[in-house]
């Protein structure tokens, strides 16, 4: 997962010169869950269709020319990079509230995840 790489390809797209601004997220594994237990791992995975779903709400939006998103699924350690979104549009008003929305309903609706507690 390298949040590098998905600018360029937003950059490399076809209507780039619609963008002017690009969001990213980057999400990796914590040491410790939301109550402090310390993790060691998690085991995580994604609805593919509900991904797929979130992503095509967010690209339609007003301003937002594009999307990518990027998971990782099975055993992950603390550290390890889980989830990248990349979000271009127009202007900062509409390019963060997009990567806000879609890294909540992606965690909320198509993400789901098993932490293994030390």
């Amino acid at each position: 997962m390298n949040i590098d790489k998905m600018v360029k390809s937003l950059m490399a797209r076809p209507n780039s010169n619609k963008i002017g601004m690009i969001a990213s997220h980057l999400g990796v594994v914590r040491g410790t869950s939301r109550d402090g237990k310390p993790v060691k791992a998690i085991e995580v995975w994604y609805e593919k269709e509900i991904l797929d779903d979130i992503m095509q709400k967010i690209k339609s939006l007003p301003g937002i020319i594009d999307v990518i998103v990027e998971v990782k699924e099975g055993k992950l350690d603390v550290g390890d990079p889980i989830l990248g979104v990349a979000v271009a549009g127009d202007f900062r008003e509409n390019v963060f509230p997009a990567l806000v929305s879609a890294v909540d309903q992606i965690k909320e609706k198509a993400a789901f995840k098993k932490e293994l507690i030390r």
